[in-house]
């Protein structure tokens, strides 16, 4: 009798160390499937805010080339404010090139070399920018 207590595996302890590693195994398999799911659901994700951004920085600069033909079309066309609405006008339609072209991504690559070129002013800004939003929570 004592024999076939042992073959069953409930007291044999080899075969319930190779069952519980087997377990472990599939757990561990089933987690790392499930971590990988999630990651691949995250970056998917990021991916589609990432391209939600752009569009939208797009059209964005789409919307200031427009604004600057109303003001060229409906601005004054002769005296100061007609420099001036040119001006804007120029500087509207030019940042709305720029946003169109290069987006979000565009614009961070230009800061990083803009900061890379230029670190002790971009140091400086920042402490300043820091300063000035601490003046303004503190009250």
């Amino acid at each position: 009798m004592a024999t076939t207590t042992q073959r069953s595996g409930f007291n044999n302890p080899a075969a319930t160390a190779e069952a519980a590693k087997s377990t472990a195994s599939n757990m561990g398999e089933a987690t790392r499937n499930a971590a990988s799911a999630v990651a691949e659901k995250a970056a998917e994700a990021a991916k589609y805010v990432g391209r939600q951004a752009d569009d939208a920085t797009m059209a964005m600069g789409a919307g200031m080339k427009n604004l600057a033909g109303t003001i060229r079309e409906k601005g004054p066309h002769e005296g100061v404010l007609a420099s001036a609405g040119g001006a804007v006008a120029d500087t509207l339609e030019t940042s709305g090139k720029y946003l169109e072209q290069h987006g979000l991504s565009g614009i961070g690559e230009d800061m990083t070399n803009l900061i890379r070129r230029n670190p002790i002013p971009a140091v400086l800004i920042g402490i300043a920018v820091g300063y000035l939003i601490s003046r303004a929570t503190r009250s």
